[in-house]
């Protein structure tokens, strides 16, 4: 995995082989910070990316300024992974949270300007993310969130979604907070 903008534009960043992983391409994340970057001032805002798997997002966040980050992974050798990556290359800001994604959820305790998840394709309640995360005070008025998904998973019925976005395999649904 590389990062393709930024900062750390360039740097390539190899996780152990013994990680079962299924990072976002990079034409897809080229595709998601250009519509990011259109869209909001990424400098300014306050990230959540919820199964942070090695921190792909979080660096692309980081390596375009965001300095608010917190990343959130249930499976501990990743998240030391993360952390160790993130002090090479001496990211400042990024807060680490080993937990459940549902369970974090029900006890965060502020908000965030942009929500990122990235969940295994294959997870039982994959249709739920928006739920719990419109459901937590993860979100203010001005929140977007974007998760990525398979073909197969579709949130349309979900009153928060705007719209989908697909660049080969990879699928962006973005939400927006609706009153």
């Amino acid at each position: 995995m590389r990062i393709i903008s930024g900062i750390y534009k360039g740097r390539h960043i190899v996780a152990p082989a013994s990680f079962t992983l299924r990072p976002t391409t990079d034409m897809a994340k080229e595709s998601l910070f250009n519509i990011l970057n259109n869209e909001i001032d990424i400098e300014e805002s306050s990230v959540l990316d919820l199964f942070a798997g090695i921190g792909s997002i979080t660096y692309e966040f980081a390596s375009r300024g965001s300095k608010d980050l917190v990343c959130v992974e249930r499976v501990p050798k990743h998240l030391e992974f993360i952390k160790k990556t993130s002090k090479e290359l001496q990211i400042e800001g990024l807060h680490c949270v080993l937990h459940d994604v549902r369970d974090f959820l029900k006890i965060a305790h502020r908000s965030f300007d942009i929500i990122f998840a990235d969940p295994p394709y294959d997870l039982p309640w994959i249709e739920q993310i928006p739920d719990y995360i419109f459901a937590s005070q993860a979100i203010h008025s001005d929140s977007v969130v974007i998760i990525e998904h398979p073909a197969e998973v579709s949130y349309k019925e979900n009153k928060n979604y705007s719209h989908t976005r697909n660049y080969g395999k990879v699928h962006f649904s973005w939400f927006y907070p609706k009153e």
